[in-house]
């Protein structure tokens, strides 16, 4: 069992008629899994994580004491308020069952990124994606999902403080001195 306080809403596993009911609950939602994935490292969810047990995510959607569980119809729901409300993304796009949540924005990622090359004394190098995502040393950027990488990438591109290079493994980056700012 983790840390993570297990709020009270698994009795309203269902959605709920009344409008501004679902706004509290989906909010509630919202905030648990994105403090239960940012807790254990959660990248990505799916629908199907409601219907079968013996997942990473059966702590938060499933409760066994009373019986309950997040009906996936509801999942699927919430997962698309996150997504309106860019709290996720879905992953692969165009579809609606698997979504990669932002516990982090992505603009959040990017200064991670940053910090981490300039920690590291990896400015001006050029790194593979995996050398950014499955480095020697464990990262906050261990097993970052490539989509939110390249998103990060991405925003520091605009400032200036990253170029994608093809590289012999696929992608990679060289990273910039700035703040960015």
């Amino acid at each position: 069992m983790s840390c993570i306080a297990r709020p009270d809403i698994h009795r309203l596993r269902r959605q709920q008629p009344n409008p501004a009911t679902q706004a509290t609950v989906t909010e509630h939602w919202t905030r648990l899994i994105l403090s239960y994935a940012r807790h254990r490292q959660l990248f990505v969810l799916r629908v199907e994580d409601a219907e079968k047990a013996g997942g990473a995510w059966d702590e938060i959607l499933r409760n066994d004491r009373i019986h309950r569980r997040l009906l996936p119809s509801h999942l699927a729901f919430v997962l698309a308020q996150m997504v309106s409300a860019d709290h996720a993304s879905y992953e692969p796009p165009k579809q609606a069952r698997s979504v990669l949540l932002h516990w982090r924005r992505p603009e959040e990622w990017a200064e991670v990124l940053h910090a981490w090359a300039t920690d590291t004394a990896q400015l001006n190098t050029i790194l593979t994606f995996d050398d950014i995502v499955d480095p020697p040393v464990p990262s906050p950027l261990s097993n970052l999902p490539i989509p939110l990488l390249r998103r990060a990438i991405g925003i520091l591109a605009k400032s200036g403080r990253a170029q994608m290079i093809a590289v012999a493994d696929g992608e990679g980056v060289r990273l910039f001195a700035g703040s960015g700012r």
